[in-house]
């Protein structure tokens, strides 16, 4: 007996593909209003100030009062000081000397937060992890390697309008021939501290063209991404990648770049058992880099529990599991699920930028609270990569 169901055809796929495409392009619409540039409206108070500089407040008025450091801005009807940007913090670790950048002979962390499954809350990571560090006053920058260009549209980019493939992205230093270093793809962001060097749909092409060549050239496909962010290094403290979610060659090529992993696994059955699955080809395919000449060893490779949920007794059990069995190799920060990420992803920014609740206060508060703890031990573990830092961390009993 033939289907009650009419076949779908090509044609009627088509019609399907181009209702996507509206839907995302009105999506893009309400975020990126023609015009109109993302920018950061943060400021923090003196006590605050003080806080994130590591001086007190009388040492901040006395620099204003004699003129190493500007007064903050006004509000034109009030009078009142309308306080600190974040541009303005920065200026003052400078004139204080409280920069935490790494020494010149230290290595930049160049992290990769890398699963091969979707969904596991990579590019939230990143996004989220590149502002605490801005914050911090390192010096970060994004690689965004993921054609699907999410940490480009949370960063003000327009992936369709903003970026070409040809000039903006990684996909011209990829190809054989390609420029020097990544500099011609290096974009300052809205954020002090933070570049970045975008994506968007023209970098899966790379792909193609990758597979195409590793059997004749592996090493120029496995060792290409890293040159390139040898070619950066310097200028930067932090290097974040954001990879693919599959195995690729991109994703290849990041492992290969990369000197820490970062590996985000929520806790419930199909997430974790993907995770298992990633470190089992983790294992394999660096096994197979080192046969064509690319070891790789890494600082650290650390598990992080995302999109954690407290209320559901499954994702209980499972955290408890992977602690007893990964006792050295998971964070002990969870970034647990939140209406507040929620939010600020739905408007394409981040919980760090902005500047009140999008629910309830305490929501707001507790995310933040989710947030730093990730960033605090992250830092850690890049500030004990840092010989010049091992000093300070003895003082602070945290090495």
């Amino acid at each position: 007996m033939d289907s009650v169901l009419p076949p779908v055809t090509l044609d009627e796929l088509s019609v399907l593909s181009r209702r996507a495409a509206t839907v995302i392009e009105r999506l893009r619409e309400r975020v990126f209003a023609p015009g109109t540039q993302k920018q950061l409206d943060l400021r923090f108070n003196v006590r605050t100030a003080a806080e994130m500089v590591g001086r007190s407040e009388k040492a901040i008025r006395d620099a204003e009062g004699d003129g190493r450091l500007p007064s903050p801005d006004k509000d034109e009807d009030t009078g009142r000081r309308r306080g600190y940007s974040l541009a303005d913090i920065a200026r003052m670790r400078e004139v204080f000397g409280t920069l935490p950048h790494r020494a010149e002979g230290d290595p930049p962390l160049v992290l990769a937060v890398q699963n091969f499954k979707g969904g596991v809350g990579k590019s939230t990571i990143v996004t989220h992890l590149a502002q605490y560090f801005a914050l911090k006053g390192y010096r970060v920058c994004i690689i965004d390697c993921d054609s699907q260009a999410s940490s480009t549209a949370v960063f003000g980019l327009n992936p369709d309008v903003d970026v070409d493939e040809e000039e903006d992205t990684l996909y011209p230093f990829l190809r054989h021939g390609g420029p020097k270093t990544l500099h011609y793809a290096l974009r300052a962001t809205y954020w002090p501290g933070i570049a970045i060097i975008p994506a968007n749909l023209g970098l899966y092409d790379a792909e193609y063209e990758f597979a195409a060549r590793m059997a004749r050239d592996p090493a120029f496909i496995l060792d290409r991404l890293r040159e390139g962010v040898e070619s950066i290094a310097d200028q930067f403290d932090i290097i974040l990648l954001d990879p693919p979610p599959a195995l690729g060659m991109l994703s290849l090529s990041v492992l290969r770049a990369a000197n820490a992993l970062l590996v985000p696994a929520p806790p419930n059955n199909i997430d974790f058992a993907s995770t298992a699955h990633f470190l089992k080809m983790l294992e394999a395919t660096l096994a197979e880099l080192a046969r064509h000449g690319g070891e790789r060893q890494y600082s650290f490779v650390k598990i992080l529990t995302s999109k954690m949920n407290e209320q559901k007794s499954a994702h209980q059990a499972i955290k408890r599991m992977m602690d007893a069995v990964f006792p050295q190799d998971m964070l002990m920060a969870v970034l647990k699920d939140s209406a507040e990420i929620d939010n600020a992803s739905a408007n394409l920014m981040t919980v760090y930028e902005m500047t009140g609740a999008a629910t309830r206060t305490e929501t707001h508060k507790r995310c933040r609270a989710y947030l730093d703890a990730v960033g605090r031990e992250v830092e850690l573990l890049a500030r004990k990569t840092w010989p010049s830092h091992h000093r300070d961390l003895r003082k602070e009993g945290l090495l």
